[in-house]
């Protein structure tokens, strides 16, 4: 397993920050500005960031916990210990998505121990593509009307197949067609 510090945990990672007070910054000189001025401030034990972008960070991709509807622009300082940091490729499946339907939220989650419950595992590619598909099934509904469903249910069908397979979301909804007809 690869060892992150503060000379390589920029380099193609993954990595949830918890989000932390935003005045972390103030009095204290810091030990790195990127050029899109986010500011680093390092620990033995992991790294402080200010910054208002978060997301894809470059050749990572950096969440922060604690801010549900997050906007670029606002600034947040998160903090991650270096063990929170995994390497990102298009190999390792290691992601999965949980959703809330009552919420119509999904999230990616990265596998650290195995959860109680089983999940299908996904490339970070596939999952970033599934989460967009996701987010565009809870808005739309013009999909829906060419099925003899609620599109309550054939939402909740569709979505389940969606993180339970690496099947293209086109033969998803062909397959379902045949099921709802």
């Amino acid at each position: 397993m690869k060892v992150y510090q503060k000379h390589n945990f920029f380099k193609h990672t993954y990595c949830e920050f918890k989000k932390q007070n935003i005045d972390f910054f103030k009095g204290k000189s810091t030990h790195y500005q990127s050029k899109s001025g986010s500011l680093y401030y390092y620990t033995s034990e992991g790294v402080y960031r200010y910054s208002n972008h978060w997301g894809r960070v470059a050749n990572c991709r950096w969440k922060i916990k604690g801010i549900e509807n997050y906007k670029n622009q606002n600034y947040n300082v998160g903090y991650a210990n270096w063990e929170d940091f995994y390497p990102l490729n298009d190999v390792d499946k290691v992601f999965y998505l949980m959703v809330n339907f009552e919420s119509k939220q999904v999230k990616i989650q990265r596998i650290k121990i195995k959860p109680e419950d089983e999940v299908f595992l996904m490339t970070s590619e596939l999952a970033n593509k599934r989460l967009k598909q996701i987010q565009t099934l809870f808005k739309e509904y013009k999909w829906a009307k060419y099925f003899n469903a609620e599109i309550s249910v054939l939402r909740k069908k569709l979505i389940l197949n969606l993180i339970n397979s690496n099947k293209p979301l086109q033969l998803l909804k062909q397959e379902m067609k045949k099921e709802f007809d």
